[in-house]
């Protein structure tokens, strides 16, 4: 009788017998195959359906990495419950990661020429920058909070109207006025 002793094993006699399932590769891993095979399309479109097309293949990807790393495969009684759950562990996760670190959205721009710098046409707009301010500046309180608010800040109707506890119809009158105003005064300097 031969034996292993750890660094290696010594071959087998002839006469000695073949383990059991010696001619087998390992049946965890044609377990896994087999339900990789009949899992990934259905996963794929379950992720897809909550997610973005680019993503969904990372997703279903890590799923059954982490559908292997248990170890235990055969004894799953519903993997594809269990993949469809890591799925969706998995988006919860990267949705988490993409709030606390937005990543920056760089969009392809179409190259535009830059004019050369004309200098009347900057102390112009410079000029009409002053007058914007000081026409903004001579608005009411309550009208200047709810111009800013809409125009820079892009709060929504609803949202200022939370804010100042005025009706929508208020702040949209509020706006008007502040239109006018603003108009009168750059029209009475130009």
């Amino acid at each position: 009788m031969r034996f292993a002793l750890g660094f290696g094993s010594v071959p087998l006699g002839d006469d000695e017998p073949l383990p059991p399932d010696d001619d087998r590769v390992c049946a965890a891993s044609e377990t896994l195959d087999r339900i990789y095979r009949v899992e990934r399309s259905g996963l794929l479109r379950f992720v897809m359906r909550r997610s973005r097309r680019e993503i969904a293949e990372d997703v279903v990807q890590q799923a059954f990495v982490r559908f292997a790393a248990r170890g235990n495969v055969p004894q799953i009684e519903n993997p594809g419950g269990y993949l469809r759950q890591s799925a969706i562990n998995l988006l919860r996760d990267n949705a988490r990661l993409a709030m606390r670190n937005p990543a920056p959205n760089f969009e392809v721009m179409d190259v535009a020429e830059i004019p050369d710098c004309d200098p009347v046409a900057a102390l112009e707009a410079r000029d009409r920058l002053r007058r914007i301010e000081a026409a903004v500046g001579k608005l009411k309180p309550l009208t200047r909070q709810i111009f800013l608010g809409r125009r820079v800040y892009g709060y929504s109707l609803a949202e200022i109207s939370k804010q100042t506890g005025l009706s929508q119809k208020g702040v949209e009158r509020h706006m008007g006025i502040a239109i006018k105003k603003l108009g009168q005064h750059l029209c009475s300097h130009d």
